[in-house]
């Protein structure tokens, strides 16, 4: 019985996490060539040129950025608050991202650091 409620609240803690989570409005998968595929099979090729932008969040060969907040919507552009984890590390620290759509894809930038852009991305076939 224990083992029954220490699931069931690690489950309604998973769950409550998961409600405070914003989603793109996107649909599909947009990411480069190693991106796709991991979307397709969930295999990672070990690439380190692997970019994959869904609704839930932005997935490279070194982090995860789980998508926190939309702030802003304008057509298909985006500005969202995201929390990032590098591989290997347990704590996630919060940036904001731009998501602009173009003619080759979603592009992604950093506010915090305009050096960074991933992209374009276009949508995984």
């Amino acid at each position: 019985m224990r083992g029954h409620l220490l699931l069931t609240i690690v489950s309604l803690a998973a769950l409550s996490t998961a409600a405070n989570a914003d989603t793109l409005p996107i649909k599909g998968s947009y990411g480069n060539k190693d991106g796709c595929t991991y979307a397709k099979s969930g295999e990672s090729t070990g690439s380190d040129n692997f970019f994959l932008l869904t609704s839930e969040g932005i997935t490279t060969a070194a982090s995860y950025c789980e998508i926190k907040k939309v702030l802003k919507t304008e057509g298909k552009d985006f500005t969202a608050t995201v929390a990032c984890q590098a591989e290997g590390e347990e704590s996630s620290n919060d940036d904001t991202v731009k998501i602009t759509s173009g003619p080759k894809g979603y592009t992604i930038g950093f506010v915090a650091d305009a050096a960074i852009k991933w992209g374009p991305l276009p949508l995984c076939k």
